[in-house]
């Protein structure tokens, strides 16, 4: 299932592959910050699949710390991301 989303909002590639990822059963980062947002993602028009497991938030911030980068800052970067794409998402809605 391919996403279908906007390529002039911020942030739409990590949604578009977080969305894919999902829809296949991967866990990735991007799957895992889209299974976070998934509630508001739907209240917005996209269809977000179940998954990510109880608590994406966790998982995502583990799946950070393995990688050695700076999990705190990677993981805050993320959900900066998610919310300038959200908040685009809304204003393009409202128009």
């Amino acid at each position: 299932m391919p996403a279908d989303i906007p390529h002039d909002l911020p942030g739409h590639d990590l949604v578009s592959e977080g969305l894919d990822d999902l829809a296949a059963g991967r866990e990735s980062e991007s799957a895992l910050l889209v299974a976070m947002a998934a509630p508001r993602l739907r209240a917005l028009g996209f269809e977000a699949p179940p998954g990510g497991g109880e608590r994406p938030s966790h998982r995502l911030y583990e799946l950070l710390s393995d990688t050695g980068r700076g999990a705190h800052s990677r993981y805050n970067a993320l959900v900066a991301r998610m919310v300038s794409f959200a908040h685009a998402a809304e204003h393009a809605s409202s128009r």
